[in-house]
């Protein structure tokens, strides 16, 4: 089980401090599935789960609604027949906290 998966988010405000580089390392190396992409200059984990049909990756997509209400920390997610890609990183600091590695294990767990 990933150790990230045991943490907690924490309410993110302006000004919280982006992760690290030695953090974005180090749990990068506990979530091999997900990439970091830079997109209109912030960082971003980016995964893409795949599934069999429209049904299941809708499915999916409603149990990582429920992980981010119950987390108060949201992901953009494009859902598409067969696919469903997530992305978080943390609007408020426009860039990666230890939250969005917390929820990419979390995502992972589902």
């Amino acid at each position: 089980m990933n150790q990230l998966t045991n943490k907690t988010c924490v309410a993110c405000k302006v000004g919280a401090p982006l992760a690290t580089e030695d953090e974005i390392n180090e749990f990068k190396q506990q979530l091999p599935n997900w990439i970091i992409i830079e997109k209109d200059g912030i960082k971003r984990l980016k995964r893409a789960f795949t599934f069999n049909n429209f049904i299941d990756a809708v499915a999916f997509t409603q149990k990582v609604a429920v992980l981010a209400e119950n987390e108060n920390h949201h992901p953009s997610i494009l859902t598409e027949w067969g696919k469903v890609t997530v992305y978080w990183w943390s609007h408020k600091i426009k860039g990666l906290h230890v939250n969005d590695f917390i929820m990419a294990a979390k995502t992972d767990q589902l």
